[in-house]
C-alpha cells in the first residue's frame, strides 16, 4: 500500500469512527481555549477540565485575570503539571492582551507565538479551533500514530507536521488533528498498541510483526 492509500483509508476511517469530533477542553471563547490548551501540557484534558471551572471564578477575561496574582492563579491550578510555570504564563499573557491587543486573542500563528507560555502547538489549535482557520496540530498522538502508520518518519512534531500537511486535504485538518487524538486514546494507546494491535494498523501492515518504536 502507497503512502497516499495509506492516507486516504485513515482518512475514511476516521472520518466514519468520529464525524464530528469536539474539542476535548471545556471552554467557552478563544480566550478560555488559548488558557486551556496552555495548561494541557504535560497534563491530561480531564484534569484541565477539572480546574478551569476555580480558575474562570478568579476572572474570565484577559483584563479580570491580569489583575490576579500568579499565587491565586497558581492555587486554582496546582493540580495541573507545571502549575508554577504556567500561572506566571497565564498572568502575564492576560496581561500582553490587555497591554497589545485590546484584550483580544490574535488570529494568527505569528502574534500567538509571541504570548508568554504560547508554542506553535498551542497556537495552532487556537487559529483552528477558534478562528476556523486552517491548521494542523501535531501532539505526541499524532506524532505516535503517523509513525506507526507510515505516513511520517519525522523524528520531531515539527516535521510530522508538515509531512501530514502534505498528505491530507488542507480543509481536512482542523477535524483530522482532533480525530486522529480521539483514535489515538480510545485504539492506537502507547501501551495498548505498538503498531501491530488496534484496526488501523492491521489493516495498514497485515504483516508487521515487530513493534513500531516511535522517533521522539
Amino acid at each position: 500500500m502507497k503512502k497516499s492509500e495509506r492516507a486516504e483509508y485513515v482518512l475514511g476511517e476516521l472520518k466514519r469512527l468520529y464525524p464530528s469530533p469536539a474539542v476535548p477542553l471545556d471552554h467557552f471563547d478563544s480566550y478560555s481555549l488559548l488558557v486551556a490548551v496552555l495548561l494541557s501540557a504535560q497534563t491530561t484534558d480531564k484534569m484541565v477540565n477539572q480546574v478551569t471551572p476555580d480558575l474562570w471564578k478568579l476572572g474570565r477575561t484577559p483584563a479580570a485575570m491580569a489583575k490576579r496574582t500568579t499565587d491565586e492563579i497558581r492555587q486554582a491550578i496546582k493540580r495541573c503539571g507545571l502549575s508554577p510555570q504556567k500561572s506566571v504564563a497565564i498572568q502575564r499573557l492576560s496581561e500582553m492582551l490587555v497591554q497589545e491587543y485590546a484584550g483580544q486573542v490574535p488570529d494568527s500563528l505569528e502574534e500567538l507565538e509571541k504570548l508568554p507560555g504560547v508554542g506553535h502547538k498551542t497556537a495552532s489549535v487556537v487559529v483552528c479551533q477558534a478562528f476556523g482557520q486552517n491548521a494542523f496540530p501535531v501532539d505526541t498522538h499524532i506524532h505516535r500514530l503517523a509513525q506507526r502508520w507510515g505516513l511520517s518518519c519525522g523524528r520531531s512534531v515539527v516535521q510530522t507536521e508538515r509531512d501530514l500537511k502534505r498528505l491530507f486535504p488542507d480543509e481536512t485538518w482542523n477535524k483530522l488533528h482532533l480525530q486522529i487524538i480521539y483514535y489515538g486514546r480510545e485504539h492506537c494507546t502507547a501501551r495498548g498498541c505498538d503498531g501491530t494491535v488496534c484496526g488501523i494498523c492491521k489493516t495498514l501492515y497485515p504483516r508487521r510483526k515487530t513493534p513500531i518504536k516511535t522517533r521522539k
